[in-house]
């Protein structure tokens, strides 16, 4: 199979992003899974900046699905709300964690809760009690007309 049949195979129904292949990070990594996420974005000419300052971070599939899950929500509420034109995606290891980034500089949202509170979509919500649950932090900051930034911090330890 190409690269470019394979691409194809993720798309977006009602605004949220998919791959219709099974999700393999023993053969493209988190970031390539992650990566393959963008395609919908730059099909609709989104810049889709990547950072991934540090390489070869041994996490357990357990973590790399929460972050792909969480990764594939943010994308997914960029493509469908945010009409960004620059999405940064940042994927790290950090002091006995791992770290993944999505910033956009789109729309952007005002928080009608505080921010210990919660957050404001179903998806973002169940993705905070997950990765809250596995031990880890979810950021979230927004405002109307500066894009919005989805920070997700998981423990590897």
């Amino acid at each position: 199979m190409n690269q470019s049949a394979t691409l194809e195979e993720v798309i977006e129904v009602g605004g949220v992003i998919t791959d219709r292949q099974p999700v393999d990070f023993h053969r493209l990594g988190l970031a390539g899974c992650i990566d393959r996420l963008t395609v919908p974005l730059r099909r609709q000419g989104t810049y889709v900046r990547w950072e991934t300052p540090h390489h070869g971070v041994e996490i357990s599939s357990d973590c790399a699905a929460l972050l792909y899950q969480s990764a594939q929500e943010a994308l997914s509420n960029t493509f469908k709300h945010a009409h960004a034109t620059d999405v940064t995606v940042r994927l790290a290891s950090v002091f006995h964690g791992i770290r993944l980034m999505v910033a956009d500089n789109g729309t952007g949202f005002e928080s009608v809760r505080p921010a210990a509170e919660g957050v404001n979509g179903h998806g973002l919500r169940t993705i905070s009690q997950a990765v809250e649950e596995a031990g880890g932090t979810v950021d979230i900051t927004s405002a109307p007309g500066t894009g919005t930034a989805i920070t997700i911090t998981i423990p590897l330890d």
